[in-house]
Parts: C-alpha cells; sequence; structure tokens
C-alpha cells in the first residue's frame, strides 16, 4: 500500500496553505493513499527549537516519513524562502531521511517574484536530506486561493489545474520506480 506524508511548514492552519494542504490529502485519500498530515506548528516548540532528537514526538513524526513513499512538502513563502518552521523541522531528520522517497515540493507566495524560492533554497535542503526523486515544483500566487466569508476557501481553476498535473505525475514515477 502507497503511504504519503504531507509536511505542512505553515504557523497555522486558518491560511491559504490549508486549502492546498486539503486538495492534496483529499487527492490521496481518493487515490487510495494512506496519508498522514505533519503540521509542523503543531510539534513542540522546544524539541524545535533545540533540535531535541529524542522528541518521543519527532520520532514518531519522522516514523511516518521512513515509511512513506511520497512526501509533499508544503510551505508558504516569508521574505523569499521557506518557513523557518519547515527548517526546523527538516533539521530533525535522519541525514538520509528522503532517500528512495518520491517529493513534491508546493509553496504559497505573495508573489510570482518569488518562484525560485523552491529551486534555490528548498530543493537543496531536500536534495541534501537524500532526495533524489523530487517532482516539479508547484507554485500558487495567494491571490489564486480566495478566502470565503463562510470559512474556508475557493482555489482557482488554473492553480487546481497545476497541482493535479503534478499529482497524476506521482502515480506515473511511483510505477517507474
Amino acid at each position: 500500500m502507497t503511504k504519503a506524508v504531507i509536511i505542512n511548514g505553515s504557523n497555522s492552519k486558518n491560511s491559504r496553505v490549508t486549502a492546498i494542504h486539503e486538495k492534496v490529502e483529499n487527492h490521496f485519500i481518493t487515490q487510495g493513499i494512506v496519508v498522514h498530515s505533519n503540521y509542523v506548528h503543531e510539534l513542540p516548540a522546544a524539541d524545535l527549537l533545540t533540535a531535541n532528537f529524542a522528541s518521543k514526538e519527532i520520532q514518531a513524526e519522522n516514523k511516518w516519513i521512513e515509511e512513506a513513499d511520497i512526501i509533499v512538502v508544503l510551505t508558504p513563502i516569508y521574505k523569499a524562502s521557506y518557513t523557518g518552521i519547515l527548517k526546523t523541522y527538516l533539521d530533525l531528520l535522519p541525514q538520509k531521511a528522503l532517500l528512495g522517497k518520491t517529493i513534491l515540493p508546493i509553496a504559497i507566495g505573495g508573489s510570482i517574484g518569488h518562484l525560485l524560492a523552491l529551486e534555490y533554497a528548498l530543493k537543496p535542503v531536500l536534495s541534501v536530506l537524500g532526495a533524489t526523486s523530487i517532482t516539479h515544483s508547484v507554485y500558487i500566487v495567494d491571490k489564486q486561493i480566495i478566502r470565503l466569508d463562510e470559512g474556508g476557501f475557493a482555489i482557482e481553476e488554473e492553480a487546481i489545474s497545476r497541482l493535479e498535473a503534478e499529482l497524476a505525475q506521482l502515480k506515473q514515477v511511483l510505477i517507474v520506480n
């Protein structure tokens, strides 16, 4: 059975990142993929800040990574980079934790000007962690995710189309590997 982990590097569940997270999670569920969501901001802050490798919560999350076939790394872009909270968790992964995994980086940012943050900031870190199968990144401008008055979000069709195309590619990569 295929397993996936979504690492959510946002600092809140009440963000546009959540809309994309839920879209990815629902895609996996409909494909019969077992999915685990890691909301990094919900992990113990002291463990993240002090790099507590012995933390039971960190070890449990790392076990999910170890057993996963697919890792989705989801982050907002702040100050032209992925979030610091995401980096604190990535620092707690074992050196080759992503070896043999298929990785899909996704980011949401304020302008198209931050598109390359995935390529020049996040992907090198993922590579150092052993990732050799990194799919094309998906970058979504935050204005493509509309906060609804009644709660929740609506995602523009163009963004959905690009996201779904990369999610479909995951299946092809897994078949080849």
